[in-house]
């Protein structure tokens, strides 16, 4: 009789996976948020005021991908929900 593997969903990602699929690359997630704030300098960040200019960009806090669809910048073991 064969066992069928049970499928998790990644707290992280959202996709499922099963445990024997589960590496140390398969998840791929930012793990900061995407945020809005002005990085003109690319050295510091500032919190958006009602006066800042038009030019202030949303991106990930963790790598400055201003994509918010952009892939992650780091990976690890998925983790589930249930663990």
């Amino acid at each position: 009789m064969e066992t069928k593997e049970i499928e998790k969903l990644c707290q992280r990602c959202k996709q499922s996976y099963s445990d024997s699929s589960n590496d140390a690359s398969s998840c791929r997630f930012h793990p900061s948020f995407f945020v809005c704030r002005r990085h003109d300098d690319q050295k510091r960040y500032y919190e958006l005021k009602p006066d800042d200019p038009p030019y202030a960009a949303k991106f990930y806090d963790c790598c400055g991908a201003e994509d918010p669809n952009a892939p992650g910048c780091v990976t690890s073991p998925h983790i589930s929900y249930d663990d």
